[in-house]
Formats: structure tokens, sequence, C-alpha cells
């Protein structure tokens, strides 16, 4: 953390120690120890600055309150290199430590979580479930550490571990270079309650996850593992940039005056804080609202509704009939408005939940939603919209029928086939995608605007066949 000196230049570098939490798959209990390692340096007094890799919603709500500081994402693709820069460069100036958490397995996707970690060389932590295993795990590890000469690994913390000679069985056969850190004990009163998408929002179990908090960290305190953490050497941060900077700053009143509506409560969650941000930036005011407990929208000029839950609030905001009279108002009014996934679905006549009992929605765009179980889509994908092309992703279980002519597809990452569809009626703009407005602040700045929508193909209401484009 470098202290503030308002007669010196802006500083070009940061010094701050940082830890890269990684694992060998997907369920080996990154965000559990992530956020007892956050709650633990935050008890002693420490500044902990918290990212997670990737486009994920759900872990980030944990991380910001076990923190408490605000949580952003890293992800190389979907953000690039320079917002990834800037956001560790500003937060070396105010902490004391920084946390990267990882998305799936170490190597696994592209760019992965090892190839964020090489970029800004940033020591990585092993978490993982030694469950079953013993000398395995020492094992594993060292295949990670040897898989590629550009990444280096400080140690591991073995989750789930059964007893003390389990620890020591582990602990003899690592190699010298990599530490046994810590163990964490089987305990379900360690782990964080999950549900079809990932992790229960962090709104709806407070209470419950201060106590998961609190003792995940004492678990960790009594191993010393802060003051093995805050021994690591620091990493070296760069500042941003200068063009980069300064084509946003070119951008900063293109919204002044504008005042957009977001839905965010229990069903309309998924919102990057870094769209937030860059909305505020881009000079907009920000007017949240619930349409599940709220009467009627609050003044504004264009709306947001994000992605979210609404499959297990579909009852509530159809009985909401005074909101849905407001949106729909205002969308005759050709006001603009985004609505991504669970945005979409409110968007749509009918909502068929897990019950399967069917619910009135929006109207505004013909089709109807229905979940489909556990099978889904995900992937990354670029929007290509009229306004110009804006990175996201899709993550969804649900699918979309008797939908109008979209006015164009999501262009995957890797793949010729098209992606998600994107939607057009008036100044509704409609998709599975979620948006990561950063990637094109231009864009998303003619996207809110208002007017007539940016030119393209007429948008047919006739009906097609059931969407299922897979992410």
């Amino acid at each position: 953390m470098i202290e503030h000196d308002p007669n010196r230049a802006a500083p070009t570098s940061a010094a701050c120690s940082a830890v890269f939490i990684a694992a060998p798959a997907s369920g080996q209990g990154k965000t559990t120890v992530t956020a007892a390692l956050a709650r633990m340096l935050r008890n002693r007094g420490k500044v902990v600055r918290v990212f997670k890799t990737g486009p994920d919603y759900l872990d980030p709500l944990v991380l910001a309150q076990a923190s408490g500081q605000p949580v952003d994402q890293l992800d190389l693709w979907m953000a690039g290199e320079a917002y990834c820069r800037q956001r560790l460069f500003e937060a070396a100036l105010e902490a004391d430590l920084i946390l990267v958490e990882g998305a799936m397995g170490l190597f696994d996707g592209e760019p992965s979580s090892a190839d964020l970690a090489a970029l800004f060389d940033l020591p990585l932590v092993i978490v993982m479930d030694v469950k079953g295993m013993a000398q395995t795990a020492a094992a594993l590890v060292a295949g990670l550490a040897g898989f590629r000469d550009n990444i280096r690994i400080a140690g591991l913390i073995a989750n789930a571990c059964g007893s003390q000679r389990h620890r020591e069985l582990i602990e003899a056969a690592l190699p010298d270079a990599i530490p046994l850190l810590a163990t964490v004990p089987r305990d379900t009163a360690l782990a964080l309650p999950e549900r079809h998408l990932g992790l229960v929002q962090a709104d709806e179990i407070r209470e419950e996850l201060e106590a998961r908090f609190e003792a995940g960290a004492a678990a960790l305190e009594a191993e010393g593992l802060a003051e093995a953490l805050l021994r690591l050497p620091p990493v070296m941060f760069s500042a941003p940039d200068v063009e980069a900077t300064q084509a946003l700053s070119s951008l900063t009143h293109s919204l002044a005056g504008q005042t957009i509506g977001v839905a965010r409560d229990a069903a309309f969650s998924f919102i990057y804080q870094a769209n937030l941000d860059l909305l505020e930036r881009l000079g907009a005011t920000l007017r949240f609202f619930s349409p599940l407990n709220d009467a009627h929208l609050p003044t504004c000029d264009a709306l947001w509704l994000p992605g979210g839950y609404p499959e297990l609030h579909a009852a509530r905001l159809a009985e909401n009939g005074a909101m849905r009279e407001d949106v729909r108002r205002f969308f005759a009014a050709d006001k603009p408005i985004l609505a991504e996934c669970g945005g979409l679905l409110y968007c749509l006549e009918t909502l068929t939940d897990y019950a399967d009992s069917t619910h009135a929605m929006l109207g505004l765009l013909p089709g109807h939603g229905a979940m489909r179980g556990r099978r889904g889509c995900q992937g990354m994908q670029t929007a290509e919209l009229p306004e110009g092309p804006i990175r996201g992703h899709a993550h969804h279980r649900s699918l979309a029928a008797d939908t109008p002519a979209p006015i164009g597809f999501g262009r995957r990452q890797r793949h010729p086939a098209p992606g998600e569809a994107i939607y057009r009626q008036r100044r509704l703009t409609a998709t599975y995608l979620h948006l990561f407005f950063p990637d094109n602040p231009a864009a998303v700045a003619r996207l809110f605007m208002p007017g007539p929508a940016a030119s393209c193909p007429t948008s047919e209401t006739h009906s097609i066949t059931t969407q299922e484009f897979h992410g």
C-alpha cells in the first residue's frame, strides 16, 4: 500500500503483496478459502482487495462481504489487459494484500487463470480438495507446477483434510519448493451454500455467511497463514496505459444528464460493479428499483434489466401489475431498455418456472421462456450490436420459444457457429448475453442514449422456432 502525497507526481508503479488462488478443477473450495483469507486479514485490520477471474456475479458478492471492499472481475478476453492492469494498479495503491481468485482449473480456458497470473507475475496458491487422497495430492501440485515455466506456485492449501495424519502424509510428499501453507478441516459449517447457477446470493444469507466467514478465518488463523502470506515478496504493478485512460476520458460526458433505472433485487442481481462504475463515469445518474417490491419505476430516461433469478420469483413478478404497466408504458414511449438473460425472460409474454407453473411477464417481446433442468448454455461471446460490438458471456438454464427474428447473434470466442440471439423491438435490446460495458464504452453510451435506435435491420415480429443458441 502506498501513502498518497498530493505534492508528488502521480505514481507510475505500486508494490503490494498479492496472491492468486487457483485450483486443479472447479469445486475445490476456492471461494470458501478466498473468503476466509479475506476475512482473516480484515480481522487483523488489513485492507484486502479481492478480484475474481472470469464472468462471475455471485462469487464477487460473497467476497465483497467477506473483505468489506468492492470486488471486480479480471478477464483478459472480456475486459482486456489494459483494464486488468488498471484495476490491479489502483488496488495496489490502497491495499495491504491483493487476492485474485481463479476460475475452473488453473490451465482451463483461453485465456486461463495461469495466463492471468503469469502476465502480472502473481504467485499462485493452490487450493485442493484432498478428500480421498494423500500423496497423490502432492503429485498433482507438482504436476501443476511443472506444466509451464512462467508460473510460480507459492504453496498448497489442503481443503477437506481429514486428520493430522492426513496432513503429515501430504506434507511429506510435497516437493521442497512447494510448502503446505495450511489445511482446512472437513466441516460443513465452512462451505458456502449453492444453487443451480452457482452460490446462493450473498444478500439472501448475510448472517449465515458471516458465521461461515468467521469460522473459516479462525481455521486459517490457527494455521499461521496470515504471516506466511504477508511475508511473500511484494508484486510490482505498473500504471495503466495513458492512451487507454485518455480514450475513456473523451467519453466522460456522453451520458451527462441521463438517468438510468437499474433493476436490482433478489430476481435481478447479476450486475458487474464495473458496469455501474462505467455508466457513472460516462455521466449517467443511476436509480435502482425493485420489480419485485416497488409499485412504480423511478423517473428515468433509460432502463437496464440485468440477469438474475426471475424463475425463482416469477409469481411475485407477475403479481406486481403496477410495475409491469409502468415498464410497458416506458417501452411504448420508445425509451432505451437493455434486457440481459433474466431481464430477457422478464420481457417475454410468459415464464414457466421449475415447478412447471406459467406466469405472465411484461410482454414487450413476443415469446415464452421456460426453465429446462440442469442442462444449460454458457460461454464467452461478443454481442454484435448496431451500436458496436460488446464482449460478454452467456450462462443460463432456460430457453426462449416463439420469439421474433433476431437482428443478429453473438459471435463466439472460438467457434464459428452463431451464438446467442439478439432481439430489438422499438428501443428494447434483449439477449441472453451478459455484457461487460468497459469493453466498449462508446457502444454502451449509444445503447442508452435517447432518440432513435442505431441503424439496424427491421425486426419482424413473426414467430420462429424455439431458440437454443448454446454459449
